[in-house]
C-alpha cells in the first residue's frame, strides 16, 4: 500500500478529503495556498501546505487581467498539470472558470478534463443555491467539489466590484442556508470569501464539511491566500485580509512556511485582516 509514497520518500499519505474532514473534527487549522507552476508548487508542498488551489486568480496575477473572467478551461488545465508535478503531499484543487459550469452536463465534462488532463483531485465552483443541481450532478459522478460562496470574483461585473458580502442580516442568513444546501447536495468543502467574522463563524458551525476562509475571519476551519500576495509580489492596493509574509523572511520558502505556521497557531488572521 502507498508504494508511490515510498518512491517519493514520504512518511505519511497525501492529504485527501478524509484528512481535511478529520482536521476539522479535531480543530486542527487547515493551511491552503494557491500555486500556478511546478517550482512554487514544490515550495508550498514542502512547507506543509495542506491544500493547493490552482485558482482562476491566475488571470490577474499571471495573465495581467483586471478580473478572473477571461480565464479559460484550457488555462486551468495547463496550470493544474504543471502544479501537480510539484506536489507530493498537498491536496490539489482546480478552479472551474467563468461559464464553464452553466449546466450540469457542461460542468461534468469540464470537471473530468480538470481531473484527467490536469490531475486535479477536486474542482471548485462559485455560487450558492443556484448551483445545487450542478454540485449534485458532479457528486453523483464521484467528482469531489468545493463550493465557493460570499464574494464571488467571477460575478464582479454583476455585483459592481470586489465588495464585502453578508453585512446585512438577510444576506448573511441566506449565505448560511446556502452553505447547508450545498453540503446536502454533495459539496465536500466550502470556501467563504470576504465576509464579516460572524458570517464565517456561522457557516462553519452550521455544517460538517470543512470551511476554508479568505477574508472570512479567524473562526473558519482553514485559511487560504493567493501565493503572490503572501510573497509580496502583487502590486497596488491589496485586500484587507492580505498579509505579506516576505517582510521578515529571507526566501519564498521561509515566507510560505511562516504563513503555514501562522495558520496553525491561529496568529493569522488577526483583527486587522478581518471584516465586521
Amino acid at each position: 500500500m502507498y508504494k508511490q509514497l515510498e518512491q517519493r520518500g514520504m512518511s505519511e499519505p497525501p492529504v485527501n478529503v478524509s484528512t481535511l474532514k478529520k482536521m476539522k473534527d479535531e480543530h486542527e487549522p487547515i493551511a491552503c495556498l494557491t500555486a500556478y507552476d511546478a517550482s512554487f508548487a514544490l515550495i508550498v508542498d514542502r512547507v506543509g501546505t495542506d491544500l493547493v488551489l490552482v485558482g482562476d486568480s491566475l488571470g490577474m496575477v499571471i495573465q495581467g487581467h483586471d478580473t478572473t473572467v477571461p480565464v479559460t478551461v484550457d488555462d486551468i488545465v495547463y496550470h493544474t498539470k504543471v502544479v501537480a508535478r510539484g506536489l507530493s503531499r498537498a491536496f490539489l484543487v482546480a478552479d472551474m472558470p467563468f461559464m464553464s459550469y452553466s449546466s450540469p452536463d457542461q460542468a461534468l465534462d469540464n470537471a473530468v478534463r480538470l481531473m484527467q488532463e490536469g490531475g486535479a483531485m477536486m474542482v471548485k465552483l462559485e455560487g450558492g443555491a443556484g448551483q445545487l443541481a450542478v454540485v449534485e450532478h458532479l457528486a453523483q459522478h464521484d467528482i469531489p467539489v468545493c463550493a465557493h460562496i460570499g464574494l464571488k470574483p467571477q460575478s464582479v461585473h454583476k455585483i459592481g466590484g470586489f465588495k464585502v458580502q453578508g453585512r446585512d442580516p438577510d444576506t448573511a442568513r441566506r449565505m448560511v442556508d446556502d452553505a447547508s444546501a450545498l453540503e446536502a447536495a454533495g459539496a465536500d468543502i466550502l470556501l467563504v470569501e470576504c465576509v464579516p467574522n460572524e458570517v464565517g463563524k456561522a457557516v462553519t458551525n452550521n455544517i460538517t464539511a470543512p470551511v476554508i476562509g479568505i477574508g472570512a475571519g479567524p473562526d473558519v476551519d482553514g485559511q487560504i491566500l493567493v501565493l503572490y500576495d503572501v510573497l509580496g509580489i502583487t502590486q497596488g492596493p491589496l485586500p484587507r485580509f492580505v498579509q505579506n509574509f516576505m517582510l521578515e523572511s529571507d526566501s519564498a520558502m521561509e515566507a510560505c512556511g511562516r504563513f503555514v505556521q501562522a495558520v496553525r497557531d491561529r496568529s493569522y488572521p488577526s483583527a486587522e485582516h478581518c471584516f465586521s
